[in-house]
């Protein structure tokens, strides 16, 4: 796992550490010290720690004038250990929120697995979101991540599966993908 970096192609024009409105602005990375780890195996040091044992983002663009921001993850989503949906929800999707993100996009092709508790901060960023118009949209997760939600109970408060996770997201710029995205959000919602 320590050589799976986040998504460095879109670095030209975003950074979240160079972003005033960033929850990691003013973050420094080394390239050498491997310091965060999911259980036993460590992980890039370009992966932001925001508080959880087992999962890891990286906040690859953040547009404030259309509201969207997208997020790329690594690790176990654990809600049932660790309560990673509040300290996700809390420490990182609030102050994004404050700043005027309402779309979220999380692309989850190396979260490895979800383990669930309550729904109540699903709940409430649901609610929060549509309050703009505003939806979080599941990129690329596995399958099984996928069903896990399902069986949690927790799939309504998303936009996931059929051509969302079919998205090609690494050919494409962060506007053409959230078009992407959006025109496939606007599709289900008619």
């Amino acid at each position: 796992m320590h050589d799976i970096e986040p998504h460095y192609r879109w670095r030209n024009i975003y950074t979240a550490e160079e972003d005033s409105s960033s929850p990691f602005y003013g973050r420094q990375y080394s390239e050498f010290e491997f310091t965060n780890s999911v259980y036993d195996h460590y992980i890039h040091p370009q992966w932001d720690d925001f508080g959880s044992h087992t999962l890891y983002i990286k906040i690859l663009y953040a547009d404030y004038e259309q509201g969207y921001s997208i997020i790329e993850m690594i690790g176990e989503w654990n809600d049932c250990l660790y309560n990673d949906i509040m300290l996700l929800k809390r420490d990182i999707i609030d102050c994004m929120m404050h700043e005027g993100i309402h779309k979220f996009i999380l692309i989850g092709e190396n979260v490895l697995n979800f383990h669930s508790s309550d729904d109540c901060y699903y709940e409430e960023w649901f609610d929060e979101v549509n309050e703009y118009d505003g939806w979080v949209a599941l990129l690329n997760f596995k399958d099984y991540v996928l069903e896990d939600f399902k069986s949690a109970n927790i799939d309504s408060y998303f936009i996931m599966g059929g051509k969302v996770n079919e998205i090609n997201w690494r050919t494409l710029n962060p506007a053409r993908l959230f078009e992407k995205v959006q025109a496939i959000v606007l599709k289900r919602l008619t």
